[in-house]
């Protein structure tokens, strides 16, 4: 699914650079032919400008007047041999500007210089006494030109857009298939667990096994836990009010008795006594389970595990910091990445369920606080409050 997807991006990718780059080609190639027939056009008014004040019959000057007008769209500013602007022969040029701003012709004609060589007519039979004639883009010129832009910002708009599309698209495969993987999983519990309790019955009536059934009870409640937690995964939690240094505190005893006595657990209230939160207490103690069990997996079965636990205004906020070997850089981004696990065993799916479990049922968060390679991490968990 995910080689998939990246197919689709670089698929995406090159048929954008490929469009791109046509347009870039193509508008090019529309911009030197409008470029020419520009050139041919501004020769052609300055023709008709000679002819009208040469002209000895009506039929040449009306028809160079004619020529004349039908330029409205290319600017032109006629300069002597000393570009000294003449501003009694300047076309397409906003008039208003003209008047209002005494430098407004010296920084079109600046432009201009900019966009196109002059063209040079000689007056006269003096070879050094002539007319310049500056001109400027055109809107259509103008609009070629930025054409590939335009296209290129719908274009990765577009590509943006398809990709948030995929992504989200693919999110919700991936959660569909958790949410089926766990209720199936809890489904493929509850025959065995139903049928141990039966067998448990039966172990009743022989005596002798008072401590063994004990010992079973025990287990088939962490199986009925287990099932219930999976049941709960894509349903909406039903989150009540619970006091969650009671909560923190039953697991920290759970994971102790299967710690070892190497490994010293510390819970920091800040002097209090009961913080209620609204949590769903089956599925918050998976959160904690998994971080206390990443911590102990980091500190190969000796060290000091802290949970700090802090009410402010606004915000639950609990740190779980180990003294355990740390995360390295490289690995710092993919933490809660489902599959990934630096253990020899395990599917890697722990802080991944744990970070869904926080931020989708939670509407909290949780991330790396802390961590130095070879003196421990923390991780932070934070419960917004109302």
């Amino acid at each position: 699914m995910i080689q998939q997807w990246l197919n689709g991006k670089t698929l995406l990718f090159i048929i954008a650079v490929s469009i791109v780059t046509g347009t870039i080609f193509y508008s090019r190639y529309l911009s030197q032919k409008i470029a020419a027939d520009e050139k041919k056009k501004v020769e052609i008014w300055i023709e008709a400008q000679r002819t009208i004040l040469t002209a000895t019959d009506q039929a040449s000057f009306n028809l160079a007047a004619e020529i004349s007008s039908e330029n409205k769209d290319i600017p032109i500013i006629e300069t002597d041999e000393n570009d000294k602007i003449n501003p009694a022969n300047c076309v397409n040029i906003d008039s208003a500007k003209m008047h209002d701003d005494s430098n407004y012709l010296v920084q079109k004609l600046a432009e201009f210089k900019k966009q196109n060589n002059p063209i040079i007519i000689p007056i006269g039979d003096k070879p050094n006494v002539v007319n310049k004639y500056y001109y400027g883009e055109s809107v259509l010129q103008q609009e070629v030109r930025y054409y590939p832009i335009v296209q290129l910002i719908i274009v990765g708009l577009f590509i943006i857009i398809t990709i948030i599309a995929q992504r989200t698209a693919y999110i919700s495969t991936q959660n569909q298939l958790w949410a089926g993987l766990a209720k199936e999983t809890a489904h493929q519990l509850g025959t065995p667990v139903s049928s141990l309790k039966g067998w448990v019955e039966v172990l009743r009536d022989i005596a002798g096994n008072e401590n063994i059934i004990i010992e079973i009870e025990k287990d088939i409640s962490r199986l009925e836990l287990i099932t219930d937690r999976f049941g709960k995964i894509g349903s909406k939690p039903q989150l009540e009010e619970t006091n969650i240094l009671q909560q923190i505190s039953s697991m920290v005893d759970y994971i102790k008795k299967r710690a070892g006595v190497n490994v010293d657990f510390t819970i920091n209230t800040n002097g209090e006594k009961e913080i209620p939160a609204m949590i769903s207490p089956p599925l918050f103690d998976w959160v904690m389970e998994n971080l206390l069990k990443n911590a102990l997996d980091a500190m190969d079965g000796h060290g000091k595990i802290t949970i700090q636990i802090l009410d402010t205004a606004s915000q639950l906020l609990i740190d779980v910091t180990d003294t355990g070997k740390g995360i390295s850089k490289a690995n710092l981004p993919q933490v809660f990445n489902p599959g990934f696990t630096t253990k020899k065993r395990g599917w890697g799916l722990g802080l991944t369920l744990t970070k869904r479990i926080i931020e989708q049922y939670h509407k909290g968060a949780i991330y790396v606080k802390a961590t130095e390679p070879g003196k421990g991490t923390t991780f932070r968990i934070e419960l917004n409050k109302g």
